[in-house]
């Protein structure tokens, strides 16, 4: 965890700070330090001196009632109370020979003044000005504000206990392609006689979270070579120029260090394509050009090898990606079901688990999930077993963290209604028995009407049992059906319709739609794309590219699908309705049923 910093505080509070310690200073230890010794003596002793003729100067303080005076060498300093009415005083300083006629008595060392009146203020004005600079600095751009136009880039060096291809699972295309680089720093002469020369630079793409980063550490920690990391976003700078003179610095350290491997994350930040507005932020341009030209600066086979990641590979500018630069692209894809199964046992090794847990079962379950969330899985898992009191994980445990990752955790104070609590049951019974009901549906693995913090009232979860790379149109037309399930079931048995399809009904119109406009499963408009996908790896948003007539046409067809779709739900319902009601009633008291219960009542 964490700790909890204090917020900092404003340059007000430091400036209140220091002039209230030079006030303290003027009013208490300066008259100190420039206070010489004085010795008190009686008025007996300075008429004996006077008499003597031992006076060198006197002061007369009238207004304080008081004599200063020093000897004859003037190197003490006495003072002594005055007598009321001496008239005799004036005639005895006139024979003591004493000068004291205009004289003040300075009561200060000249050395001590001069340390206090020179010395002293030069120093604190430096230090307060040093000081102050300094906060300025990290309040405007961290600890190494003031060094401009050089790289801040992260450096591992040479380690043998460094992350290695070992520990990064379910992504073994991706480590095939890296291990030729590999090679290639560990045995150079074997590419050079042939005549082959490595790429610059090497482009990892994918999904958030899939661990891009983690295999380019890899690659170093196997290549046993030091390591410059680096985000995009640090080369960009509040003073145009400066992101350039960044890259010409790692550049320089990247040669002077090689053979080694530079890691730029998040390239994007700096690699975005280039337009032809005017105006605007050119240190973002700047920083391209000079990456571009630097990687066109340093010759083949020099040892030092570009690694950058992206999950926005199509808004890279095409001089970027162009051979001679960025030669070659790596997708980093979501891990498949063998690929999850391998990274859950990964970060299973870090924790305690039961040896009865089938990671087989948890990787069909965490469907679609990347390696940190499945990171994410283990994690969860391990935190429920502490809070129930166990010392391992178990496989309810793993089970429970997919449904916290995917809906959230049990919401402890939802409680619902008698009446919402059977709407609720009979709307996932629709969803689960319209599932089973159909062909190349995947079968059905847990059905719960426990609320979840994400907002969802209940869900039924579907399992595939094995890959799954390609849908056919009777499959998706089949999910549509299902979605509608829920709703099916609510109008079939309550004659009413609920809040609760909000989502069923988002993504079967998306499926719909999807179905039409870009896999070409429509007769009318055949192999046509009328939308276009953006951004692919963050979420693929959709655009469509037609007419107006033609949007028309599609929302005509997408409605009827869906509508098609939901009176053939409608009609499993009823044909089933006994069953419907048997397993919602089922549902009521149990509140969560595993696959294999529905299954054997729907098949008994």
């Amino acid at each position: 965890m964490n700790e909890v910093k204090r917020p900092k505080k404003p340059l007000i509070f430091y400036y209140g700070i220091v002039m209230l310690a030079l006030l303290l200073f003027n009013f208490l230890a300066m008259p100190w330090l420039m206070q010489r010794q004085v010795q008190n003596v009686d008025y007996g002793t300075f008429l004996d001196m006077a008499e003597n003729k031992e006076l060198g100067r006197v002061e007369v303080q009238q207004q304080e009632n008081q004599i200063v005076f020093t000897n004859k060498d003037n190197t003490v300093i006495y003072k002594t109370g005055m007598m009321p009415n001496d008239q005799n005083l004036t005639q005895a300083l006139k024979d003591s020979g004493a000068s004291f006629e205009g004289e003040i008595i300075e009561q200060t060392n000249p050395i001590v003044s001069f340390v206090v009146s020179w010395v002293l203020p030069i120093v604190l004005f430096i230090a307060i000005g040093e000081y102050m600079s300094k906060k300025m600095m990290q309040r405007a751009g961290g600890p190494n504000a003031m060094m401009f136009g050089k790289s801040n880039a992260k450096i591992y060096v040479k380690s043998s206990e460094g992350i290695k291809f070992s520990d990064v699972a379910g992504e073994d295309e991706a480590k095939e392609n890296l291990r030729e680089i590999v090679d290639y720093l560990h045995n150079p002469n074997k590419y050079r006689e042939i005549g082959a020369s490595m790429p610059k630079g090497i482009l990892l793409v994918g999904p958030p979270g899939t661990g891009k980063t983690m295999l380019a550490k890899a690659a170093a920690g196997e290549s046993n070579v030091p390591f410059f990391s680096m985000s995009g976003s640090e080369f960009v700078e509040m003073f145009v120029g400066m992101g350039a003179s960044k890259v010409r610095d790692l550049f320089k350290q990247a040669k002077e260090k090689a053979p080694c491997i530079v890691f730029i994350d998040e390239i994007d930040a700096i690699g975005q394509k280039r337009d032809g507005r005017l105006g605007g932020n050119d240190e973002r341009e700047q920083t391209l050009n000079q990456l571009l030209t630097e990687m066109d600066g340093f010759e083949e086979n020099t040892g030092v090898i570009i690694l950058a990641a992206t999950n926005r590979p199509e808004s890279l500018d095409p001089a970027l990606t162009r051979p001679g630069r960025f030669d070659r692209r790596i997708p980093v894809e979501l891990p498949d079901l063998k690929g999850r199964e391998e990274i859950l046992k990964v970060h299973a090794k870090k924790v305690k688990v039961d040896e009865k847990v089938d990671f087989s079962k948890i990787a069909r379950m965490a469907s679609g999930a990347s390696g940190a969330e499945l990171a994410n899985i283990i994690n969860e898992a391990a935190l429920r077993a502490v809070r129930d009191g166990r010392r391992f994980v178990t496989q309810s445990d793993l089970e429970e963290s997919i449904e916290v990752v995917i809906a959230g955790y049990q919401k402890k104070n939802a409680i619902l209604t008698d009446e919402e609590k059977k709407i609720v049951a009979y709307h996932e019974i629709g969803h689960a028995l319209v599932a089973a009901k159909q062909t190349n549906s995947a079968p059905v693995q847990k059905i719960t009407i426990v609320p979840r913090t994400s907002g969802a009232l209940g869900y039924t979860m579907q399992v595939e049992e094995g890959n799954h790379y390609l849908m056919s149109q009777e499959e998706l037309e089949n999910k549509i059906a299902t979605l509608t399930g829920g709703r099916a079931a609510e109008e079939l048995i309550f004659h009413s319709a609920s809040t609760g399809a909000s989502n069923d009904i988002e993504q079967a119109t998306k499926l719909a739609r999807a179905m039409i406009t870009r896999y070409g499963m429509s007769k009318d408009f055949d192999m046509v794309a009328l939308e276009t996908v953006q951004n692919q790896y963050l979420g693929g948003d959709a655009s469509l590219a037609c007419s107006e007539q033609t949007q028309t046409e599609i929302d005509k067809q997408v409605v009827a699908l869906v509508k098609k779709q939901h009176e053939k739900a409608m009609k499993i319902l009823e044909d089933n309705r006994s069953k419907l009601d048997e397993l919602a009633n089922h549902l009521y008291e149990k509140e969560t049923i595993s696959g294999e219960e529905f299954m054997s009542i729907l098949n008994g």
